[in-house]
């Protein structure tokens, strides 16, 4: 059984106007290498066994942004690599990061990912864990066809911060005084990780200095943190048509981001127990997420979140200033300023 990918298509934020940072010069960069990396994810996410290449393809054929990918291929034009190893380890990214999805949904109790349901709710939970396990292992097999000790330790590196920052989200669920610290250590973890090294190790495999290679590194997880920062801010500015999941996932989970610190943080005393009521789990109905959202809204943290999403941005954007102003390097900075002004 196959699955077809998706191409991406553009997918502007409602009320778009002109000037607006895009993914389109990203995607312009690396769409002929992504042709190459598609064709590796559709033969490597085959099997024997039927279940596991039409669970797998349910999300990888989903569509979906596959900016880490991306940003390997764009990475390696940054730096001027001839070669071709590139798109192996860029389907290995994408494969550890389709894996942590599924995953990542079966812990959370996901209805809807990408839109439509999510492979839990359709396969079940014990062949959605499997084959997260099997795309994982697919994933560390590019890896070890690839050679390199380097990228092995990068990616593999990752793999396990990712899963520490998974744990560590875990333990502050429902943890009213979780801070802002934390957050970011958690974000930085469960995110930011892969964004570092799907970026670096196109200076890796380019064998580039270290300089570069950490530039590209600093790149890629501070776009990752501004990535992740706009994604909780949206899940209390925006409806589940954009984003693709459940608004109010987060509120109902009792996950304690941005958004939610700082209004707690800026609430009154009466507001600070609304909040410590609903993110212990005993007021999660639609009428509490209304309550949560105007709360929210009174103390613009959803703004104040797309602040430091920003400030990050800024800090991804600075670290390719070493590089050679170009077509890649314009893409990866517009990369980073999309990442906060998108609503989806």
């Amino acid at each position: 059984m196959t699955a077809e990918i998706v191409p991406l298509a553009r997918k502007q934020p409602a009320g778009d106007v002109a000037g607006m940072p895009t993914l389109d010069p990203m995607l312009s960069l690396t769409a002929s290498g992504m042709n190459s990396v598609n064709s590796v994810i559709l033969d490597r996410m085959q099997s024997e066994i039927p279940l596991i290449p039409a669970l797998a393809g349910h999300l990888i054929s989903g569509g979906g942004k596959r900016l880490r990918p991306m940003l390997t291929l764009a990475g390696a034009q940054l730096v001027g690599y001839q070669g071709n190893r590139h798109h192996k380890l860029a389907a290995s990214v994408e494969f550890i990061h389709t894996a942590t999805l599924l995953h990542d949904d079966v812990v959370d109790g996901s209805d809807l990912r990408r839109g439509k349901a999510a492979a839990n709710i359709i396969f079940g939970n014990p062949a959605t864990v499997l084959v997260g396990d099997f795309l994982f292992s697919r994933a560390f097999e590019l890896m070890v066809e690839d050679g390199s000790l380097k990228v092995l330790k990068i990616l593999s590196g990752a793999s396990a911060i990712i899963a520490e920052g998974e744990v560590d989200q875990l333990t502050a669920q429902r943890q009213i005084e979780t801070s802002e610290e934390r957050y970011l250590s958690i974000i930085g973890a469960k995110t930011a990780a892969l964004f570092a090294a799907a970026s670096r190790i196109a200076a890796v495999v380019a064998e580039c200095d270290d300089v570069q290679e950490m530039a590209l590194d600093s790149y890629g997880r501070n776009l990752g943190i501004a990535f992740q920062l706009v994604d909780d801010a949206i899940d209390y500015d925006s409806d589940a048509a954009q984003m693709g999941k459940d608004r109010g996932d987060d509120f109902r989970e009792g996950k304690m981001t941005l958004p939610v610190i700082f209004a707690y943080a800026r609430g009154t005393e009466e507001e600070r127990k609304f909040w410590k009521a609903a993110i212990s789990g005993h007021r999660t109905s639609d009428d509490d997420l209304a309550e949560a959202i105007a709360l929210i809204g009174k103390y613009d943290a959803v703004e104040a979140t797309r602040d430091r999403a920003r400030h990050f941005a800024d800090r991804a954007i600075e670290s390719l200033s070493i590089f050679p102003d170009g077509k890649a390097r314009g893409a990866m900075a517009e990369a980073a300023q999309f990442a906060v002004a998108r609503g989806y």
